[in-house]
């Protein structure tokens, strides 16, 4: 292994578990230190937010330096193959360090590895994890029961999260994703509020759902043989958890469902040794050919393991029906894991989607576009009406998330143009990106800013406030901004997203295009509702609370900035995330059955 390959090992590792360490750190201090606790913890998430601004600083390198003129190999898939080959001796020693992608055997019977890599569509959403763990640790502070176990959980959970969006083995991404489960549900249930318990196990029990599903299409694409399609493979038959190797197939498996014979598919996907032809490509068109009833080259397999996948991340988003654990959970858990929970884990279905189901299933993924972008519309419009119909003012923020992550699915599904058009889908996907980092800023202020206002009036039935505006105006006015930038106001980040989304949405079904873009004056209606509720007026019970302190502002003041900047500047973001997002949609669309 060469040093640059190492260090893109430590690297990624650092970030993904430096967390942990602190956690593990907080064992050995004395009963008693609970503000040495918060410190050593705020300590870990700074450390961890600074490896991940590294981290980027190095992909933003690569991105713009190495690939500058050829987009398409900053892919995971082309950076993979290039360092197979200089692994296999095709390349100068060095070249495989300037990827950042890593792999280390883990599991070697079963062919499983520590497995990690970072691109366009995993980066801002590490540098969004890793900001707002570090702002919720400062909104933390006030937490005065149990110190020490709740700073533990909160930094394992950010291992979770982390490692979710850098690992590259799909057994591995399974691993981190249920490290995200039990911290969550006992942050929620010993630290929330009054029906914490209930709410709790209503997370768990969801989202365990949700995970069995993943576990089961895991394990029937780890039964399939992709001996034809691996570089690292051999002779033999050949299992593997590389969700790069799973794409790869799914593209081969979408062209051969859609017609193209058996020899063009492996001559096009194959590996190496297949591409060469002679009698391992013989060999792999009869296997091809002579597939079982159940496998990855069936109508059957597709359909069924996409709904698998998309059913367990759709549970994550929240998507109508399985939302209803959502508005509980946010509720009952205290303000910083309101944050997290929904600037960052409902961000995980989404990416889920499309890291994982869209690229390894993407046959049955265009087969059943319409019915997926269906269930966004269903968000965004229920999800909006479900928010003005709430009294409790946590609700309607819960409410209003899932509304907006609605716009994500819809951006994600509307795969209906010929490869030759894949712009507008391109917008879609980068416009589902963009929205779930804007999302991210802006529900996780607007809980925050909840939180504040609770704390003082230990209440939050948005009919008994009135009148914040005059005791608290600094606050009111940083309550305005945000509130507006989730409305989707021009000028901030919620615009920017679905802005693009309803433009794709357009080329594909006018109806839901109407639908997505009327509802942005339901979320005007219900947002302008609510300031004028909590905010105007006067009202005399009130007029002694004090103006949002400085801890107070360190938290929300840095997620006003971002708002502000990404919806004024979104090439910030756009210009380092676009080119990967769209060098998906360009793969997937030209192996699509366009019926």
């Amino acid at each position: 292994m060469t040093f640059n390959f190492e260090y893109d090992l430590v690297l990624m590792s650092l970030v993904i578990f430096m967390p942990t360490l602190f956690a593990l750190a907080l064992m050995f201090f004395p009963k008693g230190s609970d503000e040495w606790m918060r410190w050593c913890s705020l300590l870990g998430t700074a450390v961890t937010l600074v490896l991940s601004l590294w981290l980027f600083i190095d992909f933003y390198r690569l991105s713009h330096d190495v690939y500058k003129s050829d987009p398409e190999a900053s892919t995971l898939n082309a950076r993979a193959d290039k360092a197979d080959k200089a692994q296999a001796g095709a390349l100068a020693q060095g070249q495989s360090g300037q990827d950042l992608m890593a792999r280390k055997p883990w599991v070697k019977q079963f062919g499983i590895d520590y497995y990690v890599g970072v691109d366009g569509i995993s980066m801002p959403l590490v540098l969004l994890t890793t900001v707002l763990s570090f702002l919720a640790m400062i909104a933390s502070w006030k937490i005065d029961r149990f110190v020490r176990g709740y700073c533990m959980l909160f930094l394992v959970l950010e291992t979770g999260m982390v490692g979710t969006f850098l690992a590259l083995d799909f057994f591995l991404f399974y691993i981190f994703w249920e490290v995200m489960l039990l911290p969550m549900y006992f942050l929620i249930g010993v630290w929330g509020g009054p029906r914490r318990e209930y709410a709790a196990i209503k997370f768990f029990l969801y989202t365990l759902l949700g995970s069995v599903f993943i576990l089961i299409a895991l394990l029937g694409f780890y039964f399939t043989d992709v001996r034809d399609f691996d570089p690292r493979a051999g002779d033999k038959e050949r299992n593997t958890f590389d969700l790069v190797v799973m794409q790869n197939v799914g593209k081969a498996a979408a062209a051969y469902l859609d017609g193209t014979p058996a020899e063009e598919v492996l001559k096009k996907y194959g590996n190496r040794d297949v591409q060469a032809g002679g009698s391992r490509l013989k060999e792999a068109v009869q296997r091809l050919e002579k597939h079982g009833a159940f496998s990855f080259w069936t109508k059957e397999f597709q359909y069924t393991m996409f709904l698998l996948l998309f059913v367990g991340f759709a549970i994550k988003v929240p998507i109508f029906p399985f939302h209803t654990w959502l508005p509980d959970a946010h509720v009952e858990a205290p303000t910083p894991i309101s944050m997290i929970l929904a600037g960052v884990l409902l961000k995980m279905g989404g990416y889920g989607i499309i890291r994982i189901a869209y690229p390894i299933c993407p046959w049955a993924a265009h087969a059943l576009a319409w019915w997926v972008a269906m269930f966004g519309i269903i968000n965004i419009v229920y999800g909006a009406f479900a928010a003005m119909a709430q009294t409790d003012f946590k609700k309607l923020v819960a409410y209003s998330s899932v509304s907006h992550m609605g716009y994500v699915i819809l951006g994600i599904a509307v795969w209906s143009v010929t490869p030759e058009r894949s712009q507008y889908w391109s917008w879609g996907m980068n416009g589902a990106m963009f929205q779930m980092i804007a999302h991210g800023i802006t529900s996780a202020g607007m809980f925050f800013l909840v939180g504040v206002i609770y704390d003082r009036a230990h209440h939050r039935n948005l009919d008994n406030f009135r009148g914040l505006y005059e005791p608290m105006p600094l606050y009111g006015g940083i309550s305005a901004i945000m509130f507006f930038a989730a409305m989707g106001l021009p000028g901030m980040c919620g615009f920017v997203g679905e802005f693009m989304v309803v433009l794709a949405t357009w080329e594909y079904d006018k109806l839901f295009a109407i639908l997505s873009a009327l509802t942005v004056v339901i979320t005007a209606a219900y947002i302008l509702w609510t300031i004028q509720r909590v905010y105007l007026g006067t009202n005399p019970a009130y007029k002694d609370f004090p103006e949002i302190n400085m801890r107070e502002l360190l938290c929300i003041v840095p997620l006003v900035v971002l708002a502000v900047v990404l919806g004024i500047w979104p090439e910030l973001l756009l210009s380092w995330m676009a080119p990967n997002v769209t060098s998906l949609v360009k793969a997937l669309a030209s192996v699509a059955a366009f019926r």
